[in-house]
């Protein structure tokens, strides 16, 4: 186009020391970025297609890739019970974990969302699981589910209860390994859920009290619909990181007893990095993606529309 055509069409030429300066903003925007490119490819990007690469091979106790199989792995793997029971004690762990860990969340931070004196205690008393790693959260758990000399059976002696085996027997793991879970979970809901209440504007409270609403009936007709990006966000959070536990199984249970606390992840740690056999573990965590990805897209696609953005 030349530059009398450019002026017809309302366009401005540019100049070569115009463009010589676009190209070096260009240049350093691209600068800037390129040290997060290169760890997204090293660390993010180049492992997901060797995942993709090595769940369609068997490999030897190396790594190294014995035979090409293609899709040979996903269909043993579709095709076995214990990976369907797997996935289903990983649902149960979400069903027991996620909607329990919310509700509680909520309760703790509606509870101390007030001027009262000695809430901030309180706050940081509640908030404070975040700071404690899986490790030592496991450990101090260990030790209170310990059988006789563990705290929670010495709280139920005074009730002249049993002792409950929380680790050791197969009905109890899952619930144990959940409540330690809850608790864990518990700092950062706590903090998410209280800066949404933050957010809700005072004015709100002074008109429902005005208009003769009751503290419980403000929270659920007015508050809770405030609050829904924050708790649809905490309730995405929630599901991604259930689907992700495994340090806390790894120290308290490793799996068991009876793979009872098997999840997906602990079992594409056994596999892969017990039993050495890297190509059903990638094939397991490309699975394990794809359910996560389709899961979020449905609680986007179906919960999103009940979330009410101011």
């Amino acid at each position: 186009m030349s530059s009398n055509e450019s002026v017809l069409h309302g366009k401005k030429p540019k100049s070569a020391a115009t463009r010589k300066r676009l190209w070096g903003e260009h240049a350093l925007a691209y600068g800037f970025l390129a040290p997060s490119i290169i760890l997204f490819m090293m660390f993010l990007f180049y492992p997901m297609l060797k995942s993709v690469y090595l769940s369609m091979t068997i490999t030897d106790p190396r790594g190294q890739v014995v035979e090409f199989v293609w899709l040979e792995n996903f269909i043993r793997l579709l095709s076995s019970g214990s990976f369907y029971k797997n996935l289903g004690v990983t649902l149960m762990f979400i069903l027991f974990t996620v909607p329990t860990s919310l509700i509680w969340s909520l309760f703790l931070a509606a509870i101390t969302h007030n001027k009262l004196r000695g809430m901030k205690v309180f706050q940081f008393v509640f908030s404070l699981p975040i700071v404690i790693s899986v490790g030592t959260g496991s450990i101090i758990w260990f030790l209170l589910f310990h059988p006789t000399a563990g705290m929670l059976n010495y709280f139920l002696s005074f009730v002249h209860l049993g002792p409950i085996p929380w680790l050791t027997d197969p009905s109890w793991a899952l619930i144990s390994i959940s409540i330690m879970t809850i608790w864990m979970n518990m700092g950062f809901l706590f903090i998410v859920l209280s800066s949404g209440l933050q957010g809700v504007p005072e004015e709100i409270y002074e008109s429902a009290k005005m208009d003769g609403s009751g503290p419980i009936r403000t929270f659920i007709q007015i508050v809770l619909p405030l609050l829904s990006p924050t708790i649809f966000f905490a309730l995405i959070v929630s599901v991604i990181g259930a689907f992700q536990a495994f340090g806390q199984i790894h120290i308290l249970t490793k799996g068991g007893p009876i793979n009872s606390t098997n999840v997906m992840v602990y079992s594409i740690y056994q596999d892969a990095f017990v039993n050495f056999r890297f190509g059903i573990g990638s094939a397991q965590a490309l699975i394990l993606f794809a359910i996560i990805l389709l899961l979020t897209l449905l609680q986007f696609k179906v919960l999103e529309k009940k979330v009410h953005y101011q």
